[in-house]
């Protein structure tokens, strides 16, 4: 027979148990205590990394091709404050006759199309931090995350344990005086979702097109992992070097959300270590036609590491 203080202690195990797996701070000891839960955290194909345009490969490569970026996303959408982060979601099994918006092309897999699972946002407390790459030295005060799962892959289980499981495209925003119209749907209803766990339906119209940089033809890619537990070391990057234009207002919109203890802010990962791995560089140039018919690059003989 368990006596009383048995059946406490118990619950007491089950419940540490149940909030380490489910929760994660963004401090430097929190941050370093993540590889003591997830194993990967620790691996060598991590993210996010420092970019750098002169140590990055340059090469004219396919361009990426966005299908349904231009379409209004399909009811019903979703705005959470998840305490980590702000999320756009929507519930797939309820759309008909509609496909989800999909990528393929760069350096993606031949043949294979990446469809989306949702976006969310990093930012930091104060204006020059928050993004979690960097690019030349810069660090943007917020980074958002469209994410895609391989449709070689059923579930976001199992691309989460495969090397080209998934892709995210990383998009930098850089502070203008004015705000930024197409964000608005999103930063007005921001206060709605201020306290961790809130989340509203919208009803407003919203394009992934809209939320892009106008110049989609120059970007970074390179393989890495989740920048949260569990770390899964199955993303295939793609970095946009123009930022998208976002207003000091509408970037102090996020910085009211609280995570249950304090702001919601600085909820970017330190940057990792790149090791063997290569940068590639998609970036157009004058007579870009010309060259490329000179140097047609076969991408399935690139590599993604240093030998």
């Amino acid at each position: 027979m368990i006596k009383k203080e048995n059946y406490f202690l118990i619950f007491s195990l089950l419940f540490v148990r149940t909030v380490s797996v489910s929760s994660f701070g963004y401090s430097k000891r929190q941050q370093h205590m993540w590889s003591q839960e997830f194993k990967k955290c620790d691996g060598n194909l991590q993210s996010p990394i420092a970019l750098s345009t002169k140590k990055s490969v340059r090469l004219p490569l396919p361009a990426l091709e966005m299908n349904g970026y231009h379409d209004f996303l399909f009811q019903p959408l979703s705005l959470k404050n998840n305490g980590h982060s702000v999320s756009l979601n929507f519930e797939k099994n309820k759309i008909k006759n509609k496909r989800s918006p999909f990528i393929f092309g760069g350096l993606l897999n031949i043949n294979q199309e990446y469809e989306l699972e949702g976006l969310h946002f990093h930012w930091g407390r104060k204006n020059d931090r928050g993004s979690e790459h960097s690019l030349n030295g810069v660090r943007y005060p917020m980074e958002m995350h469209i994410i895609h799962r391989n449709m070689a892959y059923p579930k976001m289980e199992n691309a989460m344990v495969n090397v080209d499981g998934l892709a995210v495209l990383g998009i930098f925003f850089q502070l203008q005086d004015n705000d930024n119209e197409n964000l608005k749907p999103l930063s007005q209803n921001l206060p709605s979702i201020r306290w961790i766990d809130n989340q509203i339906s919208l009803n407003t119209s919203i394009t992934l097109s809209s939320l892009l940089p106008n110049d989609i033809d120059t970007f970074y890619t390179y393989r890495g992992s989740l920048t949260t537990p569990p770390c899964s070391e199955a993303v295939t990057w793609i970095i946009f070097s123009t930022p998208v234009p976002i207003s000091f207002r509408q970037m102090n919109q996020f910085r009211i959300l609280s995570n249950g203890e304090d702001i919601l802010a600085d909820n970017y990962r330190k940057l990792q270590k790149l090791g063997k791995r290569k940068v590639y560089l998609r970036k157009l140039i004058q007579n870009y036609s010309s060259y490329y018919n000179q140097f047609d690059v076969n991408v399935t003989s690139l590599d993604w590491y240093w030998q």
